[in-house]
């Protein structure tokens, strides 16, 4: 019964053909916007990163340490934006 089952299911799966590759539905409109959105995270840690700066000098005279931490959490954001675009990327393909 076993070998007539795997038979019938060999049969079956050979009959099958090779499916073809196809492009989801809107997928260049929502590649557009992972661009965009690419585009505005970097913009967004490169104004953080000159936020900072702008911080350290003004700590310099007025005393406080939230600068240094500031820089650390923009350049900590940018490297996790940085892997999650490679990790999308390797995942999805270009």
């Amino acid at each position: 019964m076993l070998m007539a089952a795997h038979d019938m299911y060999g049969t079956v799966l050979a009959q099958m053909g090779n499916p073809t590759a196809e492009t989801p539905p809107m997928a260049d409109k929502m590649m557009k916007m992972f661009r965009y959105f690419t585009w505005f995270i970097q913009m967004s840690g490169i104004a953080a990163i000159t936020y900072g700066g702008g911080r350290f000098a003004w700590e310099k005279w007025g005393g406080g340490s939230a600068s240094p931490k500031m820089v650390a959490n923009a350049m900590l954001g940018g490297a996790t934006a940085t892997s999650a675009g490679t990790i999308m990327n390797a995942v999805v393909g270009s």
